[in-house]
């Protein structure tokens, strides 16, 4: 088990991605504490799974990561249940899509906050560990969305693209310290952010002609926690549509 003995930190991982990809972690062997907004049933069922399936320790803690101090209390819990953090996936994300001409304030505002600055929370947060124990990864979940743009989303693909700058910026930072950073860059995978795209025109731009599966990227973020010599890179895990 290539994770056996660390520690992972997954936010939004009480379903779709960040449940898949805990899962995933969780099955390496690595302890897994889970970080949610608001479904708590979900996150403590997700965190019972793992113990019961892969017999490793599991937490769920409710945080809001876009609140600096929520992420600051939130890690020293996780600091005195786990002891460290060997890698953190940041996966946590919302939309709140609409045309640049009409969008609230408040909608662009909460979705750079969450998408992206608690990302940077998270990281400003765990760091320390990270630097302790001379290794750690880091793994951003992104979009191609940051890549290509999409009508609609310019708040959503902003923070996603913002999220590919902060990669290769904290890659460039951490690197001397044996930390990497890399970010893993979906496209439309089956969720229930996504929703029924079954009559979206931009299905037929996939060249694998479907959509992707939650597992399909956490297979990626299980190659880049482990891939020690790959740092700074963008993953993309979307059937060829940002080719």
């Amino acid at each position: 088990m290539k994770l056996k003995g660390k520690v992972a930190v997954v936010t939004g991982g009480s379903r779709g991605i960040g449940r898949a990809t805990a899962e995933k972690l969780a099955s390496l062997g690595a302890d897994v504490a889970i970080l949610y907004a608001g479904n708590g049933a979900a996150a403590e069922e997700a965190c019972s799974v793992l113990r019961a399936q892969y017999g490793v320790k599991a937490e769920a803690y409710c945080c809001d990561v876009a609140s600096a101090a929520a992420v600051r209390e939130t890690v020293a819990k996780i600091r005195d249940a786990f002891g460290t953090v060997h890698i953190l996936v940041n996966n946590a994300g919302i939309t709140r899509d609409g045309l640049a001409a009409v969008m609230k304030e408040e909608d662009f505002d909460r979705v750079i906050a969450v998408n992206l600055k608690g990302a940077f929370n998270m990281i400003r947060h765990t760091a320390g560990f990270f630097i302790r124990n001379r290794e750690g990864c880091i793994i951003n979940v992104t979009s191609v969305a940051g890549l290509m743009g999409n009508a609609g989303q310019c708040n959503y693909a902003a923070s996603k693209a913002g999220l590919i700058g902060l990669t290769k910026s904290i890659a460039k930072e951490l690197a001397p310290r044996g930390i990497r950073c890399n970010a893993v860059a979906p496209g439309f995978i089956a969720t229930d952010m996504t929703g029924d795209q079954a009559e979206n025109p931009l299905l037929q731009m996939i060249p694998l002609g479907k959509m992707g599966d939650p597992a399909d990227v956490a297979d990626a973020v299980a190659y880049l926690a482990t891939a020690g010599y790959v740092t700074g890179e963008v993953l993309r895990v979307d059937g060829g549509i940002a080719m």
